[in-house]
């Protein structure tokens, strides 16, 4: 029997390439090996304040991206949060064991309220919520970046909190970490990850920018004075640029290395931009598909609820029925 995983996305607009490179296509290349739960996390979203008319464009645009960049039904479980109530009563039965002082620890917590004039109960409580999605699939891995292996390990010690109160009732997940290597840094500023909240619009290439957006803000990305082109991390700009060539391309570093000998940064920036055009382009026709027929994708979201709902249920019953609930 196949090892089981759960992994959560939040519904916050236009994903990335460092989204897709850190997390999706690795999903992608892995649905076959394992047994699949992805959720769009929605109630994690209610975090910060949300329009709900965005909010509900947003659910159904990551629904339909985990789609277009490759996961399918036939190795995969893909449902909306909260259109399983489980989520929402195992994250209550959780809080009733977990003490005040493991959520205070919580680095993104600690981060995140340092911002914030007024902090909501909910940003306290995300990572219990978060617990309780993967406990509720007796997920074995969750896969995740270095920055979630914190949410993991907590998932951890409130399964076994709850276990040597009430039995062996949930099962302890591993985190499950991609190798070093697709981080994906700013093109503006290579020192700093990739991300949708950064200031400058040319920083970040979106998964559904069009083809000349991408070429305008690779065009402009942060190199340095130096002109020979090669792989070293000491030149942030140009190795990030190089990095996303890799991944993209699939071929090896002497391979590209060896295609730019003698050429400027002009050339790398265009050949990179074509790559990353022709690799987009996919993900981009199919998404339009999806998008373009909510009914279909909604259908196929209710009945990856109803599957998810089933074991969800089960797990329900069995944490009730250990603490005494009827």
């Amino acid at each position: 029997m196949k090892k089981r995983t759960f992994s959560g996305i939040q519904p916050t607009g236009n994903s990335h390439i460092g989204n897709y490179l850190g997390a999706m296509k690795n999903w992608v290349r892995d649905q076959e090996q394992y047994d699949n739960v992805y959720c769009v996390v929605d109630l994690h979203a209610l975090t910060v304040p949300q329009d709900p008319a965005e909010l509900r464009r947003n659910i159904r645009g990551m629904a339909a991206m985990l789609f277009a960049v490759g996961l399918t039904t036939a190795h995969c479980r893909i449902f909306v949060q909260s259109h399983v109530a489980a989520h929402s009563e195992a994250a209550w039965l959780l809080n009733c064991v977990t003490p005040l002082g493991w959520l205070e620890r919580m680095t993104q917590y600690k981060d995140k309220a340092q911002k914030q004039q007024s902090v909501l109960t909910g940003l306290l409580d995300y990572p219990v919520l978060m617990a309780g999605d993967i406990l509720l699939y007796h997920a074995h891995y969750v896969p995740v970046g270095e920055d979630q292996k914190q949410h993991v390990e907590l998932t951890r010690d409130i399964a076994q909190s709850f276990n040597a109160r009430f039995g062996e009732v949930l099962t302890l997940p591993e985190p499950l970490i991609p190798p070093v290597g697709g981080r994906v840094m700013s093109l503006a500023d290579p020192t700093k990850k990739m991300s949708k909240s950064d200031n400058d619009p040319n920083a970040t290439i979106l998964l559904l920018d069009p083809p000349d957006v991408i070429r305008k803000k690779f065009a402009r990305a942060t190199t340095d004075s130096q002109r020979h082109i090669a792989f070293d991390e000491s030149r942030p700009g140009v190795y990030n640029l190089l990095t996303l060539y890799e991944l993209f391309s699939g071929q090896s570093r002497a391979q590209i290395e060896s295609h730019f000998a003698g050429k400027g940064y002009g050339d790398l920036k265009k050949d990179l931009a074509e790559v990353v055009i022709e690799s987009l382009r996919p993900i981009q026709t199919r998404y339009a598909e999806l998008t373009g027929d909510p009914a279909t994708l909604d259908a196929i979201l209710r009945q990856g609820a109803e599957s998810c709902a089933a074991i969800a249920d089960q797990t329900m019953r069995d944490m009730r029925s250990a603490m005494g609930l009827r």
